[in-house]
């Protein structure tokens, strides 16, 4: 060609070159095998299914987790993470003790609105006796932030009068999750009990402000 350029150099120069996106496979798979443990259980879910919905060759999975445990305990760390980083968010020490304490029980309560993920995990590890999770060497230190805020919380309530004193912050944190676990984990069920759609929006802002009420009921001085 008369500038000295092959068609082959012509068509690589067109072409740009395609680059690995590492961070966003392993965020794929991640995704997708989030939904297929919550949906199947460990046992349930097969690394075949998760490979063929997250659109890559199954030995990706291997590559990035090394096993299917690895990969199901990645899924429990990223869980964690984002329910711990999202109360990280909610500024709890910028509110009053009773104003935090509000927020913390309704956005707990909302986050189970949100997404039933989580519960299934949990549901699922539970099942398992946190044999998996037993091997995180993350998840003990994410919790360590909320505990902390929700002791801050209990000391400001009682020095200004409004929280009773002889709170525990870590007992606390467990009856408030509790609570908004314990429904939405067993939601279908006492739909048949009470013979009730509990999954109705009226329902669960019936439910809502129940919690909340009890909670406040339950620290306030």
């Amino acid at each position: 060609m008369p500038d000295g350029k092959s068609v082959t150099d012509e068509t690589s120069a067109a072409k740009p070159v395609r680059r690995r996106d590492s961070a966003g496979t392993r965020a794929r798979i991640l995704n997708v095998a989030t939904r297929e443990f919550a949906n199947r259980g460990y046992e349930g879910a097969k690394t075949d299914d998760i490979a063929d919905r997250a659109r890559i060759n199954k030995r990706m999975i291997y590559h990035y987790f090394s096993s299917k445990e690895l990969l199901y305990l990645a899924v429990l760390e990223a869980a964690y993470e984002r329910a711990r980083s999202a109360e990280q968010k909610l500024e709890l020490d910028q509110l009053t003790p009773v104003e935090a304490l509000t927020r913390f029980t309704e956005f707990t309560f909302d986050s189970f609105v949100r997404d039933r993920t989580f519960i299934n995990l949990l549901a699922t590890e539970n099942r398992q006796r946190a044999k998996v999770l037993k091997k995180s060497g993350q998840v003990n230190r994410m919790n360590s932030p909320v505990i902390d805020a929700i002791g801050r919380i209990i000391a400001r309530g009682h020095a200004d009068g409004s929280i009773r004193a002889g709170l525990d912050a870590r007992q606390l944190w467990i009856t408030i999750i509790g609570i908004c676990y314990f429904f939405f984990s067993n939601i279908y069920t006492l739909s048949v009990i009470f013979d009730a759609d509990m999954e109705d929006p009226v329902s669960i802002a019936a439910r809502r402000a129940h919690v909340v009420d009890f909670v406040l009921r339950g620290v306030k001085a």
